[in-house]
């Protein structure tokens, strides 16, 4: 084998090359832009045939090396065809793998030791130097979580800010709690961040007493700034507050009341199939304390329990003065509201990798945009601060000068940051309904999703779910559910199992509704979803009252005491689409007058 000089435009393409699409314009852009900066790293392989040179690995380089302007560039030329030269040509394209963001910190930080900065950086490897910068923060991370993340599990750049900015001592303390127990595979970096923002608690919101206080350390501080009427002291010390707070909590419960554990967004976790009151309560009803993580506030919920259902063998007796007919048995759904919940997380992680990383034709582009824009997690003016600011700051990286730029690039990428911050398949508020599926089945996202053959997914799925499962699978199904599960991962063991729901087309069955009920990408794609219990109907299928909205009103000002802990702008995700709403007479009344 020798090296040659030859100018690339003299190269022949291979008519047998494995690659017949392109990689994408945002891939191709990134190595033109490589090669300009450190040239080519690996020569191209190349055989002499007919007097020609034909290229047998390295059309990319070649193309990329011809676009910047080389004249001429070093490669690797073979003597004759070699029966192996197509299996060269597949594993060049199939064998890779890229660096974790890790191994890509590490070898950022050797490159601005040897006196690089990060502009030059970003210029080399076809980054955004945002990216480079993000990556850099990885240096202030607490090794046990930086061994984590390299694993390939990446905090979000925010989440990734606010866990940096602590110290290394709370990131300790914060990982000592919250760090995944044996069998677990995920953790919540959400989680991690919020516990780390919270610098402060305050003395107002402690139901302890003194003897608690100094029981678990507490040291009271003053805040010099705030007015001298106020009770302005507060703790740094977060972990013992907390405490303090479950301790006296627990030796001061009420009766016929009981303590709620919380979400990941503080939220209280009411028993299966527990309704929350929204008035009143009855004698026979429950009252339930939990302790709000954001604010360390003893806050409680009412809320009421089903009635028993009868053993089976028995009949419950029919009352003749009410007519009350026992209800029948519901059987347990194929997949569990967690289930649901968890193929939400995998969608739209799925879906943001692949909007922010593969290649989309522009045409995809501009028609996700216009679909983003009916998503029914949109809404322009109930959106969080926290999302509008990201918004505006996508805006201002396009249009510094006043005008927006033309650099197609920039815009591009932009662009796929913008529908990444709009689109979720998350359950509830965070949908962003039929868009989401729309988006992620174009732009096939699907194979970001992770593998579902895990005890805590397959936990989420009834029997008889677990049985089809194992049918489709060639699998025998066994006599308990356990055994079942067991059974299927075994059986995939370091293969891959997506469940059918999780993917983002859209089934035969969605598709034939659509063709009864005009389609509306902003409608949620799921009825079988679970439902929230601030809708009009309850999580057991009952109606209650709802609340009537004036929508000339600001909807902050309509947020009942009993909704203050709902605030929407604790949640990750980011609204932006008008909601239409039907006016009413008296307003249509107003208006008509207001025209004539």
């Amino acid at each position: 084998m020798d090296l040659l000089t030859i100018d690339p435009r003299k190269l022949k393409p291979n008519p047998d090359n494995p690659r017949k699409s392109n990689a994408g314009e945002l891939p191709d852009e990134q190595l033109v832009a490589n090669i300009k900066e450190i040239g080519i790293i690996q020569p191209p392989v190349v055989r002499a045939e007919d007097d020609e040179l034909v290229i047998v690995a390295g059309h990319r380089r070649v193309r990329a090396a011809i676009t910047a302007g080389f004249e001429q560039i070093l490669v690797l030329v073979r003597d004759a065809a070699d029966p192996a030269d197509t299996l060269r040509a597949v594993s060049e394209n199939v064998v890779r793998a890229n660096l974790g963001p890790v191994d890509q910190w590490r070898a950022i930080e050797a490159l601005v030791s040897d006196n690089w900065t990060e502009d030059a950086i970003a210029t080399a490897l076809a980054l955004p130097v945002r990216t480079i910068k993000k990556l850099r923060l990885l240096a202030h991370i607490h090794p046990p979580m930086l061994d984590y993340i390299a694993k390939g599990d990446m905090p979000k750049e925010q989440e990734l800010r606010t866990i940096t900015a602590a110290s290394a001592k709370e990131q300790a303390s914060v990982w000592k709690l919250h760090k995944p127990k044996r069998g677990e595979t995920g953790i919540s970096w959400y989680t991690i961040a919020n516990a780390l923002s919270k610098r402060h608690m305050l003395a107002i919101h402690a139901s302890f007493g003194e003897d608690e206080r100094q029981a678990f350390g507490i040291t009271w501080e003053e805040d010099l700034f705030a007015p001298a009427d106020e009770d302005s002291r507060y703790t740094t010390n977060v972990d013992a507050f907390l405490a303090a707070q479950t301790a006296w909590l627990e030796s001061h419960l009420p009766k016929k009341a009981v303590i709620l554990p919380t979400g990941d967004y503080g939220e209280p976790k009411l028993p299966p199939k527990a309704i929350k009151l929204w008035s009143k309560p009855s004698a026979s009803d429950m009252v339930g304390k939990y302790l709000d993580p954001r604010t360390g506030e003893i806050r409680e919920v009412a809320f009421r329990l089903p009635k028993p259902e009868p053993k089976k063998g028995s009949s419950s007796p029919v009352s003749e003065d009410d007519g009350d007919i026992p209800a029948p048995v519901k059987s347990r759904p194929d997949i569990t509201k967690k289930g649901a919940e968890m193929i939400g997380d995998f969608r739209t992680e799925a879906l943001h990798k692949a909007l922010l990383e593969d290649p989309i034709e522009d045409s995809d582009l501009i028609g996700l945009l216009v679909t983003a824009f009916a998503a029914s997690n949109v809404d322009v003016r109930l959106g969080s601060y926290e999302a509008q600011n990201k918004r505006k700051a996508l805006v201002a990286k396009i249009a510094e000068d006043g005008r927006i730029t033309k650099d197609l690039s920039l815009l591009r990428t932009t662009a796929r940051e913008m529908l990444a911050t709009i689109l979720s398949c998350r359950t509830h508020y965070h949908s962003s309904g039929s868009a989401a599926r729309i988006a992620g089945d174009t732009i096939n996202a699907d194979i970001h999703l992770p593998n579902m053959a895990t005890d805590e997914f397959l936990s989420c799925c009834s029997k008889a779910a677990l049985e089809k499962i194992a049918a489709d699978l060639g699998l025998t199904p066994q006599a308990r559910a356990k055994d079942t599960r067991a059974a299927i991962i075994a059986h995939i063991d370091k293969g891959h199992f997506t469940h059918p729901r999780a993917k983002f087309a859209f089934t035969e069955d969605e598709l034939a509704s659509f063709e009864h009920v005009p389609f509306d990408p902003g409608l949620d794609d799921d009825p079988d979803a679970p439902i929230e219990p601030n809708e009009t109907t309850n999580e057991d299928g009952s109606s209650h009252d709802a609340v009537e909205i004036d929508p000339d009103a600001d909807p902050i000002d309509q947020i009942s005491e009993d909704d203050e802990d709902d605030d929407p702008s604790s949640y990750d995700t980011t609204t932006l689409v008008v909601h239409d709403q039907k006016p009413t007479k008296k307003q249509e009344r107003t208006r008509t007058e207001k025209s004539r």
